[in-house]
């Protein structure tokens, strides 16, 4: 019976901002090894310590993720989630910067690899947090047991406006996804009973972006973006596939060179990607000409995702950090995409449930 119970339920509880605060996690550790490389640059990577002490700045961040853990343990609400996402992710970022000692025997702090090694983590925890974001949408036991835990939060410290409009969309979900009307009713009356506070930290949220041109902000991008994406992605495949075709090409004329390589990991990894890539970008821009529907751009999102970071994948291993320059422009593809996303979803949420497209996993970004 109890298995029964459990196969109904489910093997585990989504949170519907939970996604959100692992990629904030992510990009503050990528954040944090870039900063700590600069300052070591900069600085001629001083030593913390004496004699034959050398405290590695490892340590420190695994005493921050110690701290990030005990505040998850020990504190509830929106503010204690914040505050561990920061420092494990500045905890993290510290200790991936040093992964190259950890891997070498000489203990090299600058090994060529370790570039390589940092960014197939990060992918992997931002691929593995995207999977549970969108593997299928939220149950209503997943939009019920949300809410809650924000009322929860409520109870405790009161709500801000938006994280209450969060959680009365979730439980507007829930009830059409067939959750029980009374623990609905229950729910919603805490969260409309919970005393308002301070929303700070979301109105720096809402007022950082307005420092972005609104040139930037303009929905004209998407179909740029898109276009663009989907030119590189069927060119990659072409070129890639010529090249294995020729067996690697090579033409330099003044200051003209075209290089095409044969079969190696990196081409097949390219191409594999550049095939995807089209089969996902080309129906999503495609699509976005007869609805109105969110689900072309989060498939463009999706699209320009897999693109930018496997291709980074490809980049780091053969040119190191100098990729960070080819991954800068795939992270504002998606930065692009991304808040396209949240006006969508916001202002629906605004405007009526009735008028709102289904929330999935995190599409509130890090709204705490």
């Amino acid at each position: 019976m109890n298995n029964s119970r459990r196969s109904r339920q489910g093997a585990m509880t989504r949170d519907a901002t939970g996604s959100a605060s692992a990629e904030a996690f992510v990009l503050i550790a990528i954040a944090t090894i870039l900063i700590t490389r600069l300052y070591l640059e900069l600085t001629g990577y001083p030593q913390v310590g004496g004699g034959n002490l050398h405290i590695a700045h490892a340590l420190w961040g695994g005493a921050l993720m110690m701290l990030a853990l005990l505040i998850g343990w020990l504190l509830i609400g929106a503010g204690a989630r914040v505050a561990a996402v920061i420092m494990g992710g500045v905890g993290f970022g510290l200790f991936l910067d040093e992964v190259g000692k950890f891997v070498t025997k000489t203990n090299d702090y600058f090994y060529g690899p370790a570039a390589e090694i940092m960014y197939i983590l990060v992918v992997l925890i931002l691929v593995g947090a995207r999977v549970v974001r969108d593997f299928r949408p939220l149950t209503a036991r997943e939009c019920l047991a949300s809410a809650t835990s924000i009322a929860a939060d409520g109870v405790a410290r009161g709500l801000a406006d938006h994280r209450r409009e969060i959680g009365l969309a979730l439980l507007v979900q829930a009830e059409e996804a067939g959750a029980d009307p009374a623990a609905v009713g229950r729910v919603r009356a805490l969260l409309v009973a919970a005393e308002p506070t301070s929303d700070r930290l979301y109105r720096l949220q809402r007022w950082a972006p307005r420092l972005v041109p609104g040139f930037f902000r303009s929905p004209r991008w998407v179909p740029v973006v898109g276009w663009l994406l989907v030119i590189g992605a069927v060119g990659g495949l072409f070129f890639g596939l010529l090249g294995i075709a020729l067996g690697g090409y090579f033409y330099q004329h003044d200051d003209i060179t075209l290089r095409l390589d044969g079969m190696n990991p990196a081409s097949v990894i390219l191409i594999i990607t550049a095939a995807v890539t089209s089969a996902i970008a080309v129906p999503a821009m495609i699509a976005r000409r007869h609805t109105t529907r969110l689900w072309p751009l989060r498939w463009l999102r999706n699209a320009a995702l897999l693109f930018t970071f496997l291709n980074a994948f490809v980049d780091f291993a053969t040119e190191g950090f100098a990729a960070l320059i080819s991954l800068s422009i795939g992270l504002f593809t998606l930065a692009v995409l991304t808040y396209q996303i949240d006006v969508a979803v916001r202002h629906p949420v605004r405007a009526g449930a009735s008028e709102r497209p289904q929330i999935a996993p995190g599409d509130h970004a890090l709204q705490q």
